[in-house]
């Protein structure tokens, strides 16, 4: 069975970058039995804490996307990241909006693999975590990473986010 287009997306950004996962091999996007539209049934599934869960989560920031790659653990200070930004408007996006940007569905959001890079922040709680896992560009997917590789595969900033 050939993956889905946003799969392959995923996995040949991975490949480009070089990504690692935490024993040093080669980052695979893997698929599970289910779609996992949640954190909390991502940890479920994969039998891991929610806070190893990173959440991909666009804004729209003054009209530009923005994503935001946050622990599973706890939800975003919008009206603190804004400040913190510098942006007069900080809104969770549109599905249309994330589709448009990342080419890929709310649920399944990647790190990485998007039609043109975005702006990410990298919540700083994950650092916490040994191994993180995160969405492979449709519901069922997934991949195991690390703190210092989500930052360094997404140019990503760190952040506190909650």
């Amino acid at each position: 069975m050939q993956p889905h287009p946003n799969v392959r997306a995923v996995q040949e950004a991975l490949d480009g970058a070089g990504a690692r996962d935490g024993a040093g091999a080669p980052t695979e996007v893997r698929l599970l039995p289910e779609a996992v539209h949640t954190a909390a049934a991502a940890a479920e599934a994969l039998g891991v804490e929610v806070g190893q869960i990173a959440n991909s989560l666009i804004f729209e920031a003054d009209g530009a996307p923005l994503l935001v790659l946050t622990s599973g653990a706890h939800r975003v200070d919008t009206p603190e990241l804004a400040a913190s930004l510098g942006v007069t408007r900080l809104r969770r996006a549109s599905p249309s909006f994330v589709k448009e940007h990342t080419g890929q569905v709310i649920g399944g959001v990647a790190p990485v693999g998007h039609p043109a890079p975005l702006r990410t922040l990298v919540d700083t709680a994950l650092e916490a975590y040994d191994e993180i896992w995160a969405a492979g560009g449709v519901p069922r997917a997934v991949f195991p990473t690390t703190y210092s590789e989500l930052l360094r595969v997404t140019a990503g900033t760190p952040t506190e986010v909650a």
